[in-house]
């Protein structure tokens, strides 16, 4: 069979067309109320971990060593893989709530011992591991749930959340008082712990995806766990619309080869390749000492509102891209931001319409291994980056030149490359993305 073509429509006999009495059925929609809060505060926190690891670590008393920059990063390749291994075997609920108990660990380390090297370093490495267990899944989880209008705006909580994380820790950071009797990691790790907090007390609204009861042939929760995800005015027919879909989707993906699904993954990991992993150089740590020095010389303070406004705008840009994405579409906002990444609100834009993309491009059977590996490659860029930056002017223009140099060339690849996916379903975005070019954005 060619690769892009689908296979014959496989339909399995639905259990129940009405929908079943919950405890539920009053909620507008669990998911979104889940996938929003629980998303947003789980990667909000890793946002602000990540952020001490490119450069906003000034004030904690902790030594500024490459270990403690980049500790973080691999603890999210170690927990990308992990989540990549069992994602397959294990419900979501027990992805998220792992991920929860490990950040609230890391954020009781902070507070319990804010100025030992070890101890946050230790702390660093399980923050890290929680944000990689729980991106793979996230993505998938959602890309799956979510109605095909509105895939991109659930998908994209992911980098909203991070980004929010990133603009707390700037700030904080930015604005930080020495002279306060309470430590800076300690505010980082009570800030942790009330999130943790939140996600634990939203976590009971959590919905499985009906793809992955299909897939253990559970027909009878998927059914139910697909009316749960329906607004409360949707009809059988709706309902039974979006399941035959699912069915259609896991059939076409369980019946190809191994070998098959690997090389019709190829084309999307090179686009992927391209779009996801230089998400990595719209903050960085050459770009964390630049506005610091450019701030110190331009008002003579780095407390200056240059700092604040300059994080603030990249989370308001991925707000924009959840509110316009599924309407304008996510190649366009991508491209926006090719042009203009020097701009964080631009950056914005681009960096939330990633996740749907990698939740759509890859054959069912290896999406967890393929979206773990983009995100390991994210993670080593940014650790290369962190090692090999020499801090000196020179290095300023070789870094910017390179970077400008691969987001050009990136930019034309993708424009030619890079499909447009908005309102379909995740069998037509899984086609478009196999094919090599796709120029146009409808």
């Amino acid at each position: 069979m060619a690769i892009g073509q689908p296979t014959p429509d496989t339909h399995i006999e639905v259990v129940s067309t009405s929908r079943p009495q919950s405890r539920f059925n009053c909620c507008v929609n669990r998911q979104r109320l889940h996938s929003i809060i629980t998303g947003m505060v789980i990667f909000s926190y890793g946002g602000m971990g990540m952020a001490q690891g490119l450069g906003w670590n000034r004030y904690t008393g902790i030594a500024d060593s490459y270990q403690f920059e980049f500790s973080w990063f691999i603890g999210v390749i170690i927990g990308a893989i992990l989540s990549a291994l069992a994602f397959v075997h294990v419900p979501k609920f027990y992805f998220y709530a792992l991920a929860i108990v490990m950040q609230l660990i890391d954020a009781i380390i902070c507070v319990s011992a804010p100025y030992n090297y070890e101890a946050m370093v230790a702390a660093r490495y399980i923050g890290g591991i929680a944000i990689g267990f729980i991106t793979v899944p996230f993505i998938i989880h959602n890309s799956e749930v979510a109605p095909s209008n509105a895939r991109g705006k659930w998908c994209a909580v992911e980098q909203s959340g991070l980004g929010l994380g990133i603009a707390i820790q700037v700030i904080m950071d930015s604005m930080w008082n020495p002279a306060l009797s309470i430590g800076n990691n300690q505010v980082h790790g009570i800030i942790g712990i009330v999130f943790a907090i939140i996600a634990i007390a939203i976590l009971m609204l959590s919905v499985e995806s009906p793809i992955f009861q299909l897939r253990r042939n559970d027909y009878v929760k998927a059914n139910t766990c697909q009316w749960e995800l329906m607004d409360k005015n949707a009809t059988s027919e709706d309902h039974n619309e979006a399941l035959e879909e699912n069915k259609r989707y896991v059939s076409e993906g369980s019946h190809e080869s191994l070998g098959h699904d690997l090389s019709a993954s190829m084309i999307p990991f090179i686009k992927m390749f391209f779009c996801r992993c230089l998400v990595a150089f719209s903050f960085s740590a050459p770009l964390t000492k630049t506005i610091i020095a450019s701030s110190v010389v331009w008002k003579g303070t780095m407390y200056s509102w240059p700092i604040i406004v300059w994080r603030i705008l990249r989370w308001i840009g991925t707000l924009v891209a959840i509110l316009v994405m599924d309407k304008l579409g996510r190649k366009l906002l991508s491209m926006v931001c090719r042009i203009s990444m020097v701009f964080q609100m631009f950056a914005g834009l681009f960096v939330a319409c990633t996740p749907a993309y990698m939740g759509e491009a890859f054959p069912m059977r290896v999406k967890p291994f393929m979206i773990a590996l983009i995100v390991c490659i994210e993670q080593v860029i940014h650790i290369i980056v962190i090692v090999t930056f020499d801090r000196n002017p020179y290095c300023f223009f070789q870094y910017y030149l390179s970077v400008g140099i691969i987001l050009l060339i990136s930019m034309l690849i993708l424009l030619a490359m890079l499909p447009e996916t908005r309102k379909m379903t995740l069998r037509q975005a899984g086609y478009r993305f196999r094919r090599l070019h796709d120029i146009w954005a409808h």
